[in-house]
């Protein structure tokens, strides 16, 4: 289970897949509305708090390893991934699980690792291509 408590003052420090970079998270509501709050370096992002459940959910039904696919906002992602479903309009919220505007990519980076600490997921960490299943 996770060792931190994922508030503000007790923050999720966590690194992206290959290990590259760290970045913290904590929950918070914003606008009356659960999020995750993610930052990396002097960059801001948020999450809508259910995609940990829903990823969770999907990873589940998914049954098997799947490709995390990272992508900024402005770019596409690879169909069949982590990211491409986190933006998909056939996921539960029907679109972005990211809530700032040209922000709201990176879900298939910064999310995997979260899922992780939390024990819900297995994730590997090779330097690139890496790939989450549900535990």
């Amino acid at each position: 289970m996770a060792k931190s408590k994922g508030t503000k003052e007790d923050t999720w420090k966590l690194k992206t897949p290959p290990g590259t970079s760290d970045y913290q998270m904590y929950k918070d509501v914003k606008d009356g509305k659960d999020v995750i709050v993610c930052t990396v370096g002097t960059t801001t992002l948020l999450y809508d708090a259910r995609c940990i459940d829903d990823l969770h959910k999907m990873l589940k039904k998914h049954g098997d390893w799947m490709e995390l696919g990272g992508a900024d906002e402005q770019k596409p992602a690879k169909e069949g991934t982590v990211e491409a479903w986190g933006r998909s309009a056939t996921n539960p919220v029907g679109g972005w699980y990211g809530l700032k505007k040209g922000l709201r990519g990176r879900f298939g980076v910064y999310i995997p690792p979260l899922m992780e600490e939390l024990g819900l997921a297995e994730l590997e960490h090779n330097p690139k291509n890496n790939r989450i299943r549900a535990k």
